[in-house]
């Protein structure tokens, strides 16, 4: 398994995989970033760097995470959430078939092992609440507003 540091607008990002697909990104307040990246590892971190930088709104590597088949089943409903779009965890555990399952859907996608790319930020309470983040309700907030920032208009004199 390789892995790779890297800055964002959000921290130090953490990226572990191999030829098989990535199997986790992570975020950290502060650390050192990987003076190389590995070859198997490049193409996750260049297309981060493209969705930071306003570029990308999508993700088409090789994912590979570690998790029950019910956490899969949520993380891939998760990408299924357009890019700029929120989705309750009601409406999600709708979408998965089984409205009761509403907690343990929460419990797959606060244990999603894909920071950004499984896009679990998209989740949001009922009542358009920011619930529930590992990365801090700061950084849910700053991602759904790069993915949909709010247009000012424009001030005519």
């Amino acid at each position: 398994m390789e892995t790779t540091h890297f800055k964002t607008p959000l921290g130090m990002a953490t990226i572990m995989g191999d030829e098989t697909g990535i199997a986790k990104i992570s975020i950290v307040d502060e650390g050192e970033e990987s003076q190389q990246i590995p070859f198997v590892l490049q193409e996750a971190v260049t297309q981060l760097q493209d969705y930071f930088k306003g570029n990308r709104t999508d993700f088409n590597f090789k994912l590979n995470p570690k998790g029950t088949d019910f956490q899969k089943k949520v993380w891939q409903a998760l990408i299924e959430i357009p890019h700029g779009k929120t989705m309750s965890y009601l409406d999600l555990s709708k979408k998965l078939g089984d409205v009761k399952a509403i907690r343990a859907v929460a419990s797959a996608n606060g244990k999603n092992p894909l920071w950004i790319v499984v896009p679990c930020h998209r989740v949001i309470g009922t009542d358009g609440s920011l619930t529930g983040y590992a990365g801090g309700l700061w950084r849910k907030k700053w991602l759904l507003e790069h993915e949909c920032p709010s247009q000012q208009q424009s001030l005519l004199f």
